[in-house]
């Protein structure tokens, strides 16, 4: 066999072992796990040591050395049960109940989700539409963005806040006591923009979160 390919067996066989021993201390993780996204790869990329780990509920919306990733750390620790994910999947379906029913009037469901200072504010728009004789025909067509946009936690008394932004799409029609439309359309589909804080005591029996403050 000539030098050169013996020089080309030797190259192979170091190649092959340089390959098995980095994949014996890295393991075999790609970028990010199947089902992650690219946006929570990178976001993961960045993690740092919490208690001699990783918290990826809390990394995947926000870095765990910011104010409000510390203060979900401290939610966590004072309700073991706390779950960001689970939060925000409730979330999602709070928007929808409390915005379809300041829509429909429904002054009952929103008593069980609002704050009294919010419960106010709404009745009196509700009062004030109802007052002119308006009805409100909506319908909820979905979410096209939900994250949490600010957390904060008051270790002296436990009250916990998020604050959630919601990019929301629906169809709404207004109608006045004759049923004549006045505003809007059925068939138009419009974007609704809105940030709402979520606020609980988290060491309550009540796993409940209410909607304490909103903004558009």
């Amino acid at each position: 066999m000539s030098s050169a390919g013996m020089q080309l067996i030797v190259l192979a066989v170091i190649a092959v072992f340089i390959f098995l021993k980095l994949r014996s201390v890295l393991g075999t993780r790609d970028g990010f796990e199947p089902g992650d996204t690219p946006a929570v790869a990178k976001s993961r990329s960045n993690v740092v040591p919490i208690d001699g780990g990783f918290d990826m509920d809390i990394a995947d919306h926000f870095d765990l050395n910011s104010i409000s990733g510390k203060a979900l750390s401290a939610m966590k620790k004072a309700d073991p049960n706390f779950s960001v994910d689970d939060f925000v999947g409730g979330a999602k379906q709070a928007y929808e109940m409390i915005l379809m029913a300041f829509e429909g009037d429904d002054l009952e469901t929103l008593k069980t989700f609002l704050s009294d200072d919010v419960f106010e504010g709404f009745k009196s728009v509700i009062e004030a539409r109802q007052a002119k004789g308006l009805s409100v025909d909506a319908k909820f067509i979905g979410l096209r963005d939900i994250r949490l946009t600010d957390a904060s936690f008051d270790t002296s008394d436990k009250l916990a806040e998020i604050t959630v932004a919601y990019e929301g799409e629906l169809t709404s029609v207004v109608k006045d006591a004759k049923g004549k439309v006045v505003e809007g359309d059925a068939e138009t589909i419009k974007r609704q923009r809105d940030e709402w804080t979520f606020a609980r005591t988290m060491d309550s029996k009540d796993p409940n979160w209410e909607l304490v403050e909103t903004a558009g």
